[in-house]
């Protein structure tokens, strides 16, 4: 299945880089624009899956951007990202044609899970093929990977955007084997060592949350992965 596109206008350097490297290794096809005349011109080539648009831009604004994009295309999914934090900026953003606001400074994280519940509100499937209304049953538990919620016979517990993607695979591999390297890969977009320590303490995070649940065991294979036997 093919990647989903997003389109990334964003004039700051340095932010454009984190947010397309971690767009790009978490599964996107990401086309960056440095300005807002720019974004208009990749988005009547490329035609997007995904809008997001920083506000204050040379050549043509966040704004008046997105009025464009929603005059040509009324179901595209648009989310603001603005260090313009006023409730009538928000207000604009959305008069605009945003259907979503993520205020400046903001994490990798929030942005990936916005952008999942926007595509699923749009109807589009995720950046990996999977369809984003599935919901994850297993013994007495429950997955919700578009809001990152774990429901255990304890309660509901929220999950990380990395913690929910690796508990969705070692669901996807339930009673085999899910090889470290390519859970990395598939996370992270390397395999190293600081990599493989940050999955290690969100493994013992899960490990934790479903610690009461005595038919469901994550088994570690020293130097080859892991099994959620369940």
């Amino acid at each position: 299945m093919k990647k989903i596109k997003v389109l990334y206008a964003e004039d700051e350097p340095f932010l454009a880089r984190i947010v397309l490297d971690g767009l790009t290794s978490s599964g996107y096809e990401v086309q960056l624009a440095p300005d807002g005349e720019n974004a208009w011109h990749q988005f009547q080539d490329q035609k997007p899956d995904i809008c997001v648009l920083d506000i204050m831009m040379p050549q043509k604004d966040g704004y008046t951007l997105a009025a464009e994009i929603r005059k040509s295309d009324p179901n595209i999914p648009i989310i603001f990202l603005s260090a313009k934090a006023l409730t009538e900026d928000v207000v604009n953003g959305f008069k605009s044609g945003g259907n979503d606001y993520l205020k400046k400074p903001f994490s990798i994280d929030e942005l990936l899970v916005r952008m999942e519940s926007l595509l699923k509100r749009f109807g589009h499937t995720t950046k990996d093929g999977y369809d984003l209304t599935v919901k994850y049953q297993f013994k007495n538990c429950e997955l919700d990977p578009v809001t990152q919620k774990l429901t255990t016979s304890e309660g509901e517990h929220s999950l990380s955007y990395k913690e929910t993607v690796l508990l969705e695979l070692l669901l996807q591999n339930r009673n085999n084997i899910l090889e470290r390297e390519d859970a990395l890969v598939k996370i992270w977009g390397e395999d190293s060592f600081y990599n493989g320590r940050s999955m290690d303490v969100f493994m013992a995070h899960l490990r934790k949350l479903l610690k009461s649940e005595t038919d469901i065991q994550i088994i570690s294979l020293r130097g080859v992965g892991y099994k959620l036997i369940c």
